[in-house]
């Protein structure tokens, strides 16, 4: 009884130092600090874009398409859904290394890398949300779409600039796999200070070094960031609908 009483005590003293820690961090506008927020999001950011820039054309055209391997492909997009971050990492670090086919452009363990990585991650999860609300919405709208003679592509387009508000969830869950990642971008950025080191990465080595009170107020820290980057996307949501929706 003494030994879980004791327990307890250090778990709550544990998070009262990382509570306090988060809060020292954020008042006393760490330099370090922010520069490491402002690069996990200008990275994640980044990869989200270019993920929706991909992946939002793939899910609707797979929505709306019928082609061959067109169900072999939903298939393969909602299993890569599931791809383990350190077997990305490990494709990404093959493909820039001196050795590999873009080695020639000295991409790795940087930033670039990064966003590579996180944008591989991500694209699946994008295109398969993508083709399901898409799909939805071409169930609804197909034969409204044949009678004025538009293609299966312009239909894609349709659908996508319809559903717009909608895709945002898309967005923000792949936003969230980015921001949240850290196999990839450790090997692929190697977790250099001042340079490639990310929320993620900074909490991994300061909880291998021991320091739990700092690694916990620096996840707490990206907690919180992660709600402000989704409130801040309501929002915008909310006011693009009562303006232009």
């Amino acid at each position: 009884m003494w030994i879980q009483y004791r327990n307890n005590l250090i778990l709550l003293t544990d998070f009262h130092d990382s509570f306090l820690t988060a809060w020292h961090l954020v008042a006393a506008a760490d330099a370090r600090l922010f520069g490491v927020v402002l690069l996990s999001l200008q990275v994640s950011l980044s990869a989200t874009i270019i993920a929706c820039l991909v992946g939002m054309p793939i899910g609707a055209l797979l929505a709306v398409g019928r082609f061959p391997g067109r169900r072999l492909l939903v298939v393969l997009f909602n299993g890569l859904m599931g791809l383990p971050p350190v077997v990305v990492g490990l494709m990404v670090y093959l493909l820039l290394s001196r050795a590999g086919p873009l080695g020639t452009f000295g991409l790795l363990f940087s930033p670039a890398a990064m966003v590579i990585a996180q944008a591989v991650l991500v694209t699946p999860i994008v295109a398969a949300l993508t083709r399901q609300t898409v799909a939805d919405a071409w169930t609804e709208f197909s034969e409204q779409l044949r009678s004025l003679g538009a293609s299966r592509t312009r239909a894609a387009a349709t659908l996508l600039w319809d559903g717009r508000f909608s895709l945002t969830t898309a967005a923000l869950a792949g936003f969230g796999r980015a921001i949240a990642e850290v196999g990839a971008v450790m090997i692929v950025g190697g977790n250099i200070d001042g340079v490639t080191r990310v929320m993620t990465t900074t909490i991994a080595l300061e909880t291998s070094k021991g320091d739990l009170p700092l690694a916990l107020g620096l996840g707490l820290v990206l907690i919180a960031v992660v709600l402000a980057v989704n409130a801040a996307a309501y929002q915008l949501r909310q006011w693009a609908q009562r303006h232009w929706g």
